[in-house]
């Protein structure tokens, strides 16, 4: 009789890791961060009460993996679909790629802004860390339209900065019109395609 294959110390720890985030992530979405505990993560993970507690130190260092985790899974996503893009067609790239993930994972992106949003209260944990965030996502728009400019697909004249800027503002004004009806997808499409038709304005008005 084969002997069963034992799994290696990382192994299990990358398994624990996966329920906790899927745990936690619901238990977000479900009750709140506030009410959102380490023991009912890691009892609805199906592991011992303390578990969560013992890895994640508190609910801060619970939030900052749910974000780095959730991030990393999205900065994935962008990475392949606007690989080898720019200027308009990296954005629409970028943006059809974004409401594709609310659909296909609704609470990870749920969760996920509920927690940049949370990171507004004085003196957030969690500051640095959507800081980090945000200003990585700002690069690759700037990126995006500067290399549009340099190749002549854009106006000389465009601030690359101020672009960036609105079209980061209005991904997350999206998401928080979204998060107050999460069933309307929708809507969710419509002004992710709203915003498409907007940028394609702009980024085409090449003189």
């Amino acid at each position: 009789m084969a002997k069963a294959l034992r799994l290696t110390q990382v192994e299990r720890k990358e398994i624990s890791d996966a329920k906790m985030l899927e745990a936690a992530i619901d238990l977000i979405v479900e009750r709140g961060t506030d009410q959102a505990t380490l023991k009912d993560v890691g009892e609805r993970a199906g592991f011992s009460r303390g578990l969560a507690g013992y890895r994640f130190g508190n609910k801060a260092g619970l939030f900052d993996f749910v974000l780095r985790s959730v991030g990393d899974e999205w900065l994935g996503e962008l990475t392949a679909v606007t690989r080898g893009k720019y200027g308009y067609e990296a954005m629409a790239a970028a943006l059809d790629a974004h409401i594709a993930f609310c659909e296909e994972a609704p609470k990870h992106v749920e969760a996920f802004y509920r927690l940049w949003f949370e990171s507004l209260s004085p003196n957030s944990p969690l500051q640095p860390v959507i800081s980090g965030i945000h200003e990585r996502r700002r690069a690759d728009v700037i990126s995006w339209i500067e290399q549009a400019v340099a190749a002549g697909a854009a106006p000389d004249k465009m601030s690359a900065e101020l672009l960036a800027d609105q079209y980061c503002a209005s991904v997350i004004g999206i998401v928080y019109h979204w998060i107050s009806d999460p069933g309307n997808l929708d809507d969710m499409r419509a002004r992710h395609n709203g915003l498409k038709q907007v940028m394609g304005a702009m980024l085409r008005e090449v003189e």
